[in-house]
């Protein structure tokens, strides 16, 4: 994020002075240094107004004027301010007033009678934090519109998924961490004739009677590694004699951490097909 000379001299500036001799100082000073966005008011009841319109890059404020003075000025600053960031140079010609002056918000001061190539620095070296301080507030949003982009778009991938695959399968599921099942579309409990927690083998349940343990072994081997299986088969032998047959396909899910949380998966009854 580098500024250039050009990006700091048509930064916005404003003047606060209720002294005519101090704006005309202060403006002349600014102009010879090459800003060219200044404008200036003696009346201190305007600069909320003001900033809340222009959001000034700069204001240079005195503290000591009639009917409303520095310090208050900044508190309503405060409330109409689009950001988090005051940018208050104050002047003042009473060496008290500076820490008062800070814990009010002001980012920094400058002395009265001012020292010209003081006030060149300190203008300049606000100037550009509050540019750069400006800039990267923009990428911050741009930075989190596109994550919501982002993430819209892999919602929409996602829904787009399950419909395709519930599609061209008998049945979808998703399995946690613990192996239990979150979330299941289709027939499942028909077409196996077991409950659907019980599907991973971690549990022991009567009517999980008659599967191939080998074959069922061989699957909870493939989800214990965290591997992904494809058009695995799978059998058991039913009461009175009849065979179903089963085909899952499954992948581990990870988080943004490479945590595993679990499997997701289709799987079809072949004995149908």
């Amino acid at each position: 994020m580098i500024l250039s000379e050009s990006d700091i001299q048509k930064a916005s500036i404003l003047i606060v002075d209720d002294q005519e001799s101090n704006v005309l100082l202060l403006e002349q000073l600014l102009s010879d240094t090459g800003y060219s966005n200044v404008t200036s008011t003696k009346n201190p009841q305007e600069v909320p107004a003001l900033h809340r319109k222009h959001h000034y890059d700069l204001i240079l404020l005195d503290l000591q004027m009639p009917v409303m003075d520095g310090f208050q000025v900044m508190e309503c600053l405060k409330t109409n301010a689009a950001d988090g960031y005051l940018p208050v140079l104050v002047l003042t010609a009473q060496p008290g007033h500076k820490l008062r002056a800070l814990q009010a918000g002001a980012r920094d001061f400058v002395s009265k009678p001012f020292d010209l190539v003081e006030v060149k620095t300190r203008i300049r070296n606000m100037l550009e934090v509050r540019l750069l301080y400006r800039r990267l507030e923009g990428y911050n949003k741009i930075l989190e519109q596109a994550v919501a982009e982002r993430t819209a778009e892999l919602r929409e991938s996602e829904a787009r998924y399950r419909s395709l695959t519930e599609l061209a399968s008998d049945w979808y599921w998703e399995q946690d961490e613990n192996m239990n099942f979150t979330k299941v579309s289709g027939p499942v409990l028909e077409m196996l004739g077991i409950r659907v927690d019980n599907f991973s083998g971690d549990a022991e349940d009567t009517q999980s009677a008659g599967w191939n343990e080998q074959e069922r072994a061989l699957l909870q081997a493939s989800i214990a590694a965290r591997q992904p299986f494809l058009d695995f088969v799978f059998s058991r032998v039913n009461a009175d004699g009849s065979q179903q047959r089963f085909q899952v396909s499954g992948e581990p899910m990870f988080n943004r951490s490479s945590r595993f949380i679990g499997y997701r998966g289709i799987g079809i009854e072949l004995t149908a097909k």
